[in-house]
Protein backbone atom coordinates (compact mmCIF):
# COMPACT_ATOMS: atom_id res chain seq x y z
CA UNK A 1 0.00 0.00 0.00
CA UNK A 2 2.61 2.56 1.42
CA UNK A 3 4.96 1.80 -1.65
CA UNK A 4 2.64 1.73 -4.98
CA UNK A 5 -0.89 2.13 -3.77
CA UNK A 6 -0.48 5.82 -1.80
CA UNK A 7 1.70 7.67 -4.46
CA UNK A 8 -0.14 6.48 -7.51
CA UNK A 9 -3.88 7.48 -5.73
CA UNK A 10 -2.12 10.94 -4.33
CA UNK A 11 -1.46 11.55 -7.99
CA UNK A 12 -4.98 11.36 -8.77
CA UNK A 13 -6.48 12.75 -5.13
CA UNK A 14 -4.17 15.79 -5.46
CA UNK A 15 -5.08 16.75 -9.58
CA UNK A 16 -6.06 20.19 -9.16
CA UNK A 17 -3.15 20.78 -7.24
CA UNK A 18 -0.79 18.88 -8.90
CA UNK A 19 -2.31 19.06 -12.86
CA UNK A 20 0.58 17.87 -15.51
CA UNK A 21 1.48 20.42 -17.67
CA UNK A 22 3.42 17.97 -20.37
CA UNK A 23 2.42 15.45 -22.15
CA UNK A 24 5.20 13.54 -19.95
CA UNK A 25 3.31 14.41 -17.21
CA UNK A 26 0.18 13.28 -18.46
CA UNK A 27 1.90 9.97 -19.37
CA UNK A 28 2.98 9.48 -15.92
CA UNK A 29 0.00 10.44 -14.84
CA UNK A 30 -1.88 7.79 -17.07
CA UNK A 31 0.61 5.33 -15.57
CA UNK A 32 -0.40 6.21 -12.17
CA UNK A 33 -4.32 5.34 -12.67
CA UNK A 34 -3.16 2.39 -14.31
CA UNK A 35 -1.25 1.48 -11.41
CA UNK A 36 -4.00 2.25 -9.35
CA UNK A 37 -6.35 0.49 -11.34
CA UNK A 38 -4.09 -3.10 -11.66
CA UNK A 39 -3.58 -2.62 -7.58
CA UNK A 40 -7.31 -3.47 -6.98
CA UNK A 41 -6.57 -6.69 -9.59
CA UNK A 42 -3.78 -7.79 -7.69
CA UNK A 43 -5.53 -7.26 -4.33
CA UNK A 44 -8.85 -9.91 -5.63
CA UNK A 45 -6.32 -12.63 -6.63
CA UNK A 46 -6.25 -15.69 -4.33
CA UNK A 47 -4.69 -15.73 -1.16
CA UNK A 48 -4.75 -12.01 -1.30
CA UNK A 49 -8.56 -11.23 -1.23
CA UNK A 50 -9.91 -11.43 2.40
CA UNK A 51 -13.31 -12.73 1.68
CA UNK A 52 -15.45 -12.59 -1.26
CA UNK A 53 -17.85 -10.15 0.05
CA UNK A 54 -16.89 -6.07 1.16
CA UNK A 55 -13.27 -7.01 0.53
CA UNK A 56 -14.22 -7.93 -3.18
CA UNK A 57 -16.79 -5.36 -3.51
CA UNK A 58 -13.82 -2.27 -1.98
CA UNK A 59 -11.79 -3.73 -4.57
CA UNK A 60 -14.17 -3.56 -7.22
CA UNK A 61 -14.78 0.11 -6.78
CA UNK A 62 -10.97 1.18 -6.73
CA UNK A 63 -10.55 -0.68 -9.91
CA UNK A 64 -13.77 0.99 -11.26
CA UNK A 65 -12.13 4.50 -10.18
CA UNK A 66 -8.51 3.18 -11.33
CA UNK A 67 -9.72 2.46 -15.48
CA UNK A 68 -11.77 5.75 -15.33
CA UNK A 69 -8.54 7.23 -14.55
CA UNK A 70 -7.18 6.27 -17.03
CA UNK A 71 -9.50 6.88 -19.51
CA UNK A 72 -9.71 10.68 -18.34
CA UNK A 73 -5.99 10.70 -18.02
CA UNK A 74 -6.00 9.83 -21.75
CA UNK A 75 -8.08 12.93 -22.64
CA UNK A 76 -6.41 15.44 -20.30
CA UNK A 77 -9.84 15.92 -18.61
CA UNK A 78 -8.76 17.19 -14.61
CA UNK A 79 -12.56 17.86 -13.80
CA UNK A 80 -12.98 13.83 -14.59
CA UNK A 81 -9.97 12.84 -12.58
CA UNK A 82 -11.36 15.22 -9.76
CA UNK A 83 -14.81 13.60 -10.14
CA UNK A 84 -13.72 9.79 -8.83
CA UNK A 85 -12.25 11.64 -6.14
CA UNK A 86 -15.12 10.54 -4.13
CA UNK A 87 -15.23 7.08 -5.54
CA UNK A 88 -11.72 6.39 -4.83
CA UNK A 89 -11.89 7.38 -1.34
CA UNK A 90 -14.49 5.24 -0.80
CA UNK A 91 -12.84 2.63 -1.93
CA UNK A 92 -10.31 3.12 0.58
CA UNK A 93 -12.02 4.05 3.38
CA UNK A 94 -14.34 1.44 3.72
CA UNK A 95 -11.56 -1.32 3.30
CA UNK A 96 -9.61 0.38 6.06
CA UNK A 97 -12.71 0.91 8.46
CA UNK A 98 -13.02 -2.99 7.52
CA UNK A 99 -9.60 -4.96 7.62
CA UNK A 100 -7.07 -2.41 9.24
CA UNK A 101 -7.17 -3.00 12.95
CA UNK A 102 -7.71 0.55 15.01
CA UNK A 103 -7.95 2.94 11.95
CA UNK A 104 -9.84 6.14 12.23
CA UNK A 105 -9.36 5.53 16.31
CA UNK A 106 -6.65 7.87 17.54
CA UNK A 107 -3.21 7.08 18.41
CA UNK A 108 -1.99 7.50 22.23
Amino acid sequence: MAKIIYPASDALFYIESRTPKTDAEWTTLEGQALIVAESANLLMLPGRARDQKQWMADAKLMLEAGAAAVKAAKAKDVAGIAALSDQLMESCTSCHKNYRPGYGKPRG
